[in-house]
């Protein structure tokens, strides 16, 4: 390694790259734009206490607290299993890929009660604070609204409800962790159980395990491809949506990880995701993939994306030619998967001029008695293929407004915590969540991310989780049940 470096020292044009990296980055670092972003103000718990949610909950909660002393119920809960928040949120948050929707909902409901019985017995707990939580409160406000207000009440109830339940849990998450040993605990178990769902994928495509639809690929231009790996969540691109997110944390976990046998581990895990996430064959996901880990790249060390040019020769040619022509198909238009996706954008968007304001609801009963009429080439959907555009099909465009603010709020949260963080597991933890929301936002572009509730609720729980690791190195060193 040193006589590589001391090689590329000795080359002028390495030594004029890194001149030139280095005045870029002076510039960049003085910039007004990047300093206001990474210095936001009026970014404090106290901002928070003068709002509505914050006064309503505070009386119910000292409600709740009278009642509690007045059952007299310390002694029935003293040392109870179900005071142990952190240990109810580590279950669905790691094991939700491998768990039934309902399954998920109960654990989540226990985690919800858990939470507010540790409030009820602790008058002087005060709930954590982080400035994207108003934001998540109001989109979920928003979309139950949306949901009330659906052309089809009755259908599009049980999915708002599901899905404003698992927005919601992400706050319960990031209250019920209180230590750097809960955290990184949680985080070891997301990677365990991302890499046990890579590896029966991977079983999945050898042994042609589970069910394969035929729309999944177009058989008349990709024919070498006979099989997609769903693993456990019954289809590629929802599988490949869950892999952008766990895929930045293995690494971050690699990175950060102490002695050989951890450090072989997380290469395992990573490795399996990795060869996993090609045997997709999803092209959304392998694009956002590469943009998640050069997202992950830019913010570890900028320099590094000097070497994006040779990593990518290398995986052309190191990579089957199956992948490659897929990969190279992106956009092509005689494809029949990207002709069915832009015809139903082009149907959702002269729907939405008549349904922009409140959308028509949630679920794919309410979209399906709306967007048949406006249809390009009769196509028929269960949703619009896009995670944009189905926001404000189910609760109107203010619903996408909150969301691309919590966004905006959640990189910028991000952001200023690398900036000023000094911890390097730290750094890597808020590295990964940062390049993985990138790469999830960039498939949930040629998909409705959120079909699939598992995976909707892990997208917020993985929000929660970033905006714990950007206040890691404040938190005890603690106990794992505390």
């Amino acid at each position: 390694m040193e006589q590589a470096k001391n090689i590329l020292n000795a080359s002028l044009l390495w030594r004029w790259l890194m001149s030139l990296c280095r005045w870029c980055g002076d510039q960049w670092r003085a910039s007004g734009v990047v300093q206001w972003f990474l210095h936001p103000g009026g970014w404090t718990p106290a901002a928070s206490e003068h709002s509505v949610f914050y006064k309503l909950w505070s009386l119910v909660r000292g409600g709740l607290c009278w009642l509690y002393e007045k059952l007299r119920l310390d002694k029935l809960f003293a040392g109870s299993v179900f005071t142990k928040s952190w240990f109810w949120c580590l279950l669905p948050a790691a094991a939700a890929p491998v768990l039934p929707t309902m399954a998920v909902l109960g654990l989540t409901a226990i985690a919800y009660c858990s939470l507010a019985l540790n409030l009820v017995r602790d008058r002087s707990r005060r709930l954590a604070w982080a400035p994207t939580n108003r934001y998540i409160l109001l989109y979920a406000a928003i979309y139950m609204a949306g949901t009330l207000f659906s052309v089809n009440l009755r259908s599009s109830l049980n999915p708002g409800l599901l899905t404003v339940c698992f927005v919601l849990f992400s706050l319960v998450l990031f209250n019920a962790v209180d230590s750097r040993n809960q955290l990184d605990v949680l985080l070891d178990g997301v990677v365990l159980v991302g890499a046990a769902v890579a590896a029966y994928g991977i079983l999945q495509y050898m042994f042609r395990w589970g069910y394969q639809s035929a729309s999944w690929v177009d058989s008349d231009m990709f024919s070498s491809i006979e099989f997609r790996v769903p693993s456990t969540l019954d289809n590629p691109n929802m599988l490949g949506q869950y892999l952008i997110l766990m895929v930045p944390v293995g690494g971050a976990k690699l990175l950060s990880a102490r002695g050989w046998p951890r450090r072989l581990l997380y290469l395992g895990c990573c490795a399996l995701m990795c060869v996993c996430m090609i045997l997709t064959f999803s092209r959304g996901a392998w694009l956002g993939l590469l943009f998640a880990g050069a997202v992950f790249v830019v913010l570890l060390n900028p320099r590094l994306i000097l070497l994006a040019p040779a990593a990518l020769a290398a995986l052309w040619f190191l990579l089957p030619e199956t992948v490659i022509s897929r990969f190279t198909s992106i956009g092509d238009m005689t494809d029949g998967s990207t002709t069915y996706r832009v015809s139903i954008w082009l149907g959702t968007l002269d729907m939405l001029k008549h349904y922009w304001l409140c959308g028509i609801g949630p679920g794919d009963e309410a979209f399906n008695r709306v967007y048949p009429a406006f249809s390009y080439n009769s196509i028929n959907a269960p949703h619009s293929h896009n995670l944009f555009l189905q926001l404000v099909c189910d609760a109107g465009i203010t619903a996408l407004a909150v969301f691309l603010i919590l966004i905006f709020v959640y990189f910028r949260m991000m952001c200023a915590a690398l900036h000023r963080e000094k911890d390097w597991t730290s750094r890597m933890y808020q590295t990964a969540f940062t390049g993985g929301v990138c790469g999830f936002l960039v498939q949930a572009m040629t998909d409705y991310s959120f079909y699939n509730y598992r995976v909707l609720f892990i997208f917020w729980a993985y929000l929660a989780l970033g905006a714990l690791a950007t206040r890691r190195s404040g938190l005890p060193e603690g106990r794992l049940l505390a």
